[in-house]
């Protein structure tokens, strides 16, 4: 089920503090449902922040902010909504399967059979490519392959909203193309809608459309043509830097 409007996320005035400072400041944005939307933004600019907020684990939110047509954070998002933090959620003396298993359970307890249940940590081992690491523990796996199993475990419940927090930082070129390849299967394919992180500014360009975010604000809000068009720039990072440039000179000239 979507918002009214027919979109997956919707925030109005979203706005989060954090002791005397403000993270997020006024934020409206909604995120199209079945696509990819990149979060982009230098480090320290409130992406993380945003997430947790859509995902409802962050304190002190104000505003509006509606999921799949529900308050972020209801309890019926649970199963709904996928989520991969920065740092790896894995048991390092499990293995890779284990930790899986253990997930599964907790995600569907008294509610599949035993065998549905295998049968997902199977088809979420084979997304993410991780089928001949299955049985080695997860303490002994690179940090890409960590994320990995994390990724896997957001997928348990073939989510329909799935947040993932720089999930390509620190990896191989090979592999970063892989999961942008698996990200656009889950879109098209699933019609899973994605709200992907990144620092990196040519990800932009693998994403349907955009939220560029500088200091708690979005700077723009569209597809990755668009903004180069706007901009008269070759990239997205020249756009970008375009809309930081412009941003400065209106507060230059409103003081």
């Amino acid at each position: 089920m979507m918002n009214s409007s027919g979109v997956a996320v919707e925030a109005r005035g979203l706005t989060v503090h954090r002791g005397s400072r403000t993270v997020l400041r006024g934020l409206d944005f909604t995120v199209e449902p079945g696509r990819i939307t990149g979060l982009l933004g230098p480090s320290g600019c409130g992406k993380s922040t945003l997430m947790r907020a859509v995902v409802g684990t962050q304190a002190k939110v104000t505003g509006t902010l509606r999921v799949l047509g529900s308050p972020a954070g209801h309890p019926t998002l649970r199963p709904r909504v996928g989520y991969v933090t920065q740092a790896p959620s894995v048991y390092t003396d499990l293995t890779v399967r284990q930790n899986l298993d253990y997930f599964a359970a907790i995600l569907q307890p008294g509610r599949a059979h035993r065998d549905d249940r295998r049968a997902a940590v199977t088809r979420a081992l084979t997304e993410v490519d991780l089928t001949s690491h299955e049985d080695a523990l997860a303490g002994t796996l690179s940090g890409g392959q960590r994320t990995r199993v994390s990724l896997a475990v957001a997928l348990l419940s073939t989510p329909e909203l799935l947040v993932l927090d720089e999930p390509t930082v620190g990896l191989d070129p090979v592999l970063r193309r892989d999961l942008w390849q698996l990200f656009h299967t889950l879109a098209a394919e699933r019609g899973t809608t994605l709200l992907i992180s990144s620092h990196v500014m040519d990800e932009a360009e693998r994403c349907h459309r955009l939220l560029l975010m500088r200091e708690g604000e979005i700077l723009a809000d569209d597809t990755p043509d668009a903004l180069r068009t706007t901009a008269g720039t070759d990239t997205v990072e020249a756009a970008f830097l375009h809309l930081v440039d412009a941003a400065a000179t209106r507060k230059e000239n409103a003081r």
